[in-house]
């Protein structure tokens, strides 16, 4: 049974993958990724390997070539069926192929297949992808190399590719990672999660930066970049020449402009923020939430995390509002039959339940969940603001994201990717779809700022009227590529790309405006910029800007399909347009075929699933091995599996599938079907953790009561540090006791923890209100006797009161 698994790494036997080097450039707000692959075929048979990995949902793939030898092959995009049986064909021909697609199911999974490897012999894989980089809440911009392939859950019924994953410590590649970072602003610095090299500036403007990924990383997690520029948030615009080669009037031929805006929203209309409002927060509870966050030594499990974030966010919403919690598993559960009314009470009995909550409920089907939700009739004059807290691993994500699309007039959706490997294609699907706004969560990331940022996104007032017009010279023409921006967050950047036709003065100018209306306030915002081709900018914004239409397109093309009206026009567009930028789609592939002096490769062909790591914590699959004949028709005999705590997981719907004879049997899908319900994942009532203790910050948090106020007892006192005696002896005469606690707390929040004010600010003023509210007298008395009792030097006017 061992053999018939082909366990190698666990034997330290020789697996084709060898080493993987990572190029970064960044320029600006985008990315272009060069990753190179080396593989070795140590075994006495020809080898076919297939390596899964994941990348960002919004990447375009660009490039993809293969060394063998002294022989270099670039492969070239087709549509995909065609490209398949070119694959097939070749390896039933002896010869070498490689076939490069992306899943059908998720657009950041891909499958790259290194067909017919001759024994002893190596190759090398050339990847490139661009892509854009997210902005974060503190103007950093963040750009990830994901070093696992979390299994994704799949509902019954669903079909899936077994792919391998094994323990980092046993992935037997190495990894080599440099980035160069250029910016028309200075790079301010440059910060990772994993030990990096000195950062080396190029020039004396310091606009052109590099660093390294220290000797000796283990890739066992995600290697995360956040990168800081000066004036960051100014909008900027990036015009790049056409490709010579290509025809003028094509989106490669003609010049393409990048748009960065950051609007400024009036100061007097974000001052106040929305006081009423449906909140209902929707958190995972399946079993691969009781993963750690991190692999550091204690971290906290991915679900006790979520169980302090939904603390605060129950402590800063409004007073007025409307709220409700459901988590979701193999089925779904809601804490009360509808939304009611945010009061002490109703916090109170929510909290109680939220401190239980553990990853109990199986598998990970959010579907029936959303389903029910958007059953529930929206509240009048409340509008719904949907908060979605998963580590993304679900098989059928373009189901749900459709879902959210079908009921965005009635919600906003935030949506918040919990670990290292959580899909962006399903997180930025979902805020995308639902007009709001996406978070990840990874490595040392705390989740309540992120989170926190997101609720003062929910209250802000839904931007609506976006318009966005342009201005060019005379005889130059502009075509938007970019879907219509639907929703603006103050201090958020939207990127839009527009294909520019015509010719233009070497000094002229061009102009964007962009008008909306925020809360029945109409507001524009007017930029300014060349329209002289950025230098050595290659063709990373025609790509992304390629990549963008043809996501449009894929989605449009999707709805007719399934409204029964699919009329292939959508689909030929985007097979034309892919074939011609050289990006990937959904209806395209790579494929590289080296017919070399056609002689075939003799004996037979063993297929190696290539494993990726898999975090800490997370249970070990075993490898997958197929071995058939080079005829044509695919695979013969069944796929064997290791009945024992190592089993396979599926995932999507990866393109290798097609290789496989229809009547192939995958014995053990149903236990792969229900992995997340396996005794492994759930520990027995004995095992289970007691609640972490909480930190003083969430301590004096969990205390405050709804209205924002806090009240002077034994618990209160502690949470500050201080005895009861020590509280009550130093209380102003004539003060109110909560009025006193309520300073105090407010003086501590501000003197020690000024570090979380992101956490903590919406509480806070909820606080101020009820203190405005109270019209208590000595407030200044109060503030000076409470910063000589917990030793702070905080202001009456830092306070807001």
């Amino acid at each position: 049974m061992e053999n018939c698994c082909g366990l190698l790494t666990s034997k330290k036997e020789p697996v084709p993958l060898k080493s993987v080097e990572v190029e970064l450039e960044v320029r600006d707000h985008v990315a272009t990724v060069v990753s190179t692959l080396i593989y070795e075929n140590k075994e006495d048979k020809p080898l076919e390997a297939v390596f899964v990995f994941p990348m960002p949902g919004d990447a375009a793939v660009c490039h993809f070539s293969a060394t063998i030898g002294q022989t270099q092959i670039v492969a070239e995009v087709k549509e995909k069926q065609k490209a398949r049986e070119e694959y097939d064909d070749a390896l039933s021909s002896g010869q070498q192929a490689f076939l490069l697609e992306e899943s059908d199911q998720s657009p950041d999974i891909f499958s790259l297949s290194v067909g017919s490897l001759p024994p002893g012999e190596s190759a090398s894989i050339r990847l490139e992808y661009v892509t854009e980089l997210a902005v974060q809440a503190d103007e950093g911009l963040r750009f990830v190399l994901p070093a696992v392939l979390n299994p994704r859950y799949h509902p019954q019924g669903s079909e899936g590719v077994q792919v391998t994953s094994v323990p980092a410590s046993l992935v037997p590649y190495s990894l080599f990672f440099s980035a160069r970072v250029s910016s028309p602003r200075p790079v301010s610095k440059v910060e990772s999660n994993c030990p990096m090299d000195p950062l080396k500036y190029l020039n004396t403007e310091q606009s052109q930066a590099m660093v390294k990924l220290a000797a000796g990383h283990k890739f066992d997690k995600d290697v995360e970049l956040l990168i800081y520029y000066k004036d960051a948030h100014q909008p900027t615009a990036v015009v790049e020449a056409g490709q010579t080669s290509a025809k003028p009037g094509t989106l490669m031929g003609d010049p393409v402009v990048m748009l960065s805006l950051y609007p400024e929203f009036p100061q007097a209309v974000m001052s106040s923020l929305s006081s009423c409002g449906e909140f209902v927060f929707l958190l995972d509870r399946s079993g691969s939430m009781g993963v750690p966050l991190n692999n550091n030594e204690g971290s906290q499990t991915r679900i006790g995390s979520a169980r302090d974030t939904l603390l605060l966010l129950l402590k800063s919403i409004p007073m007025g509002c409307y709220f409700n919690i459901y988590s979701f598993g193999s089925s779904y559960e809601h804490i009360f039959p509808k939304s009611v009314e945010y009061s002490e009470k109703t916090m109170e009995e929510a909290l109680k339940k939220v401190e239980f909550m553990e990853d109990d409920l199986g598998g990970t089907e959010i579907l029936e969940a959303l389903k029910h939700i958007y059953s529930q009739a929206c509240i009048p004059n409340q509008s719904r603001q949907l908060f979605v807290f998963t580590d993304g691993e679900v098989g059928n994500t373009k189901e749900v994201i459709n879902l959210v699309k079908n009921n965005s007039g009635s919600h906003r959706c935030f949506s918040f990717g919990i670990g290292e490997g959580a899909s962006s294609a399903l997180i930025n699907g979902l805020a995308k779809e639902g007009g709001g706004y996406a978070q990840f969560i990874t490595g040392i990331d705390r989740m309540q700022p992120k989170v926190m940022q997101s609720l003062r996104f929910a209250l802000q007032p839904a931007v609506v009227d976006i318009s966005v017009k342009w201005d060019f010279p005379k005889g130059v023409s502009v075509t938007v590529l970019s879907p219509p921006i639907t929703t603006l967050f103050q201090g958020q950047r939207s990127l839009i790309y527009a294909q520019l036709t015509g010719q233009s003065p070497k000094a002229a100018e061009g102009s964007v405006t962009v008008k909306y209306s925020l809360a029945g306030h109409p507001s524009q915002n007017k930029f300014h910029f060349s329209l002289k081709p950025a230098e050595d900018s290659g063709l990373t914004v025609h790509r992304l800007a390629a990549r963008t239409l043809i996501r449009s397109l894929e989605m449009v093309e999707e709805e007719e399909r399934e409204g029964g009206e699919p009329d292939g026009v959508k689909k030929k567009k985007v097979v034309e347009l892919s074939v011609q930028s050289g990006v990937s789609s959904a209806f395209t592939a790579f494929i590289a075929v080296n017919k070399g002096n056609g002689e075939t490769i003799q004996g037979p062909l063993v297929r190696r699933n290539v494993p990726t790591s898999m975090m800490m914590g997370c249970p070990m699959p075993c490898m997958m091995m197929m071995s058939h004949s080079p005829a044509a028709g695919g695979f013969s005999g069944g796929v064997h599996v290791m009945q024992s705590a190592a089993f396979n997981i599926p995932i999507d719907g990866l393109l290798t599938a097609d290789s496989l004879e229809e009547d192939t049997v995958y014995e053990g899908y149903q236990m792969a079907d229900d992995y997340e319900q396996q005794d492994m994942y759930d520990d027995p009532p004995e095992a289970k953790p007691e609640l972490p203790r909480r930190d003083p910050l969430l301590q004096l948090v969990s205390l405050q009561r709804a209205s924002g106020r806090w009240e002077l007892d034994p618990a209160v006192a502690a949470a500050l540090g201080k005895t009861s005696e020590e509280v009550e002896n130093t209380q102003p005469s004539e003060v109110n006791k909560e009025v006193w606690a309520t300073i105090l707390a407010l003086i501590w929040l501000h003197g020690f923890k000024m570090d979380a004010q992101e956490e903590w600010e919406l509480l806070a003023m909820k606080a101020v209100s009820w203190l405005r509210a109270q019209n208590a007298p000595h407030v200044t008395q109060c503030v000076e006797a409470g910063n000589t009792l917990l030793g702070c030097k905080v202001q009456k006017d830092a306070l807001g009161i």
